[in-house]
């Protein structure tokens, strides 16, 4: 299932180029076009998803099982230290098109940590009702 409309699934169906690296009935990883450094691969869903929460569940699993090999591929490939694994869900992803970046990474390479700031929560009050609003929209299949 792919939409027509969009330019990951020109990659997935051949219909567009990229610098594939690995392709599969679950997956298919191309290099960035823009990367943080080289090596910088992106890891989308042969099937159409726009997000993770859309992404059926019964492909979560095959689907990340080519993400833990693809970033051993890119850890080895580019020499790296470790690598970055990331995802946006909706804010701020470029493309509508589920995808998870895989970076190669080496200590001093000029990443500061997140991309974002980071903060404390007030207290522990606060800390512990953000965890009950999540445990809520869980439905009770939390801690």
């Amino acid at each position: 299932m792919t939409d027509p409309n969009c330019a990951f699934c020109a990659i997935v169906t051949g219909a567009a180029e990229a610098h594939l690296v690995f392709q599969d009935a679950a997956a298919v990883a191309f290099l960035d076009a823009r990367p943080l450094f080289p090596g910088h691969v992106l890891v989308v869903p042969r099937r159409h998803s726009a997000t993770l929460t859309d992404l059926p569940a019964s492909l979560v699993g095959p689907f990340f099982e080519r993400i833990r090999r693809i970033t051993g591929a890119v850890e080895r490939g580019m020499d790296a230290a470790g690598s970055l694994v990331a995802a946006n869900n909706r804010v701020s992803q470029s493309v509508p098109h589920f995808h998870v970046h895989v970076v190669p990474r080496n200590p001093r390479d000029g990443l500061r940590g997140f991309f974002w700031p980071r903060g404390r929560y007030a207290s522990a009050e606060e800390a512990a009702g953000v965890a009950d609003r999540i445990r809520a929209a869980l439905g009770g299949d939390g801690a």
